[in-house]
């Protein structure tokens, strides 16, 4: 089946979708329609995106599917998350903070610089990060 196509074969801009036909009545419906971001991905990327939902999200099993290692299937599923434009910031602020290091709060710890209460505190999620100074 041929695809829709998304660009302009004159200049390459986006196209939209001007004119629906009915094929049972013949009814025509104008009007000026954007294609969705799904329309633009390209034959193999629709392709990796089913297979990623059959699998249904499970990486493991795309890549006992498409016979791939995982840097490759996890590279494919950037290219396509990147190309439906879900990439960057659509992450809340706090989702993405950087989590302290287990290994990191031992050394204040071991240090002196934080306590036990407050480096437990922190590994159970209780305290993004710990303040400096915080010890018994």
């Amino acid at each position: 089946m041929k695809r829709l196509p998304t660009t302009c074969p004159s200049c390459g801009s986006q196209l939209e979708i001007a004119e629906l036909h009915c094929l049972a009545c013949g009814t025509t419906v104008r009007g000026a329609y954007p294609l969705d971001r799904f329309a633009a991905l390209s034959s193999e990327d629709e392709q990796f995106l089913l297979t990623f939902l059959a699998a249904r999200g499970n990486l493991k099993e795309v890549q006992d599917r498409l016979d791939l290692s995982y840097p490759t299937v996890r590279g494919r599923l950037d290219k396509v998350l990147a190309a439906l434009g879900l990439t960057g910031g659509d992450k809340p602020a706090e989702k993405t903070a950087r989590k302290p290091n287990v290994m990191e709060l031992l050394d204040k710890l071991e240090a002196g610089d934080l306590s036990v209460d407050a480096v437990l505190k922190t590994i159970k999620g209780g305290n993004d990060e710990p303040s400096e100074g915080t010890t018994e």
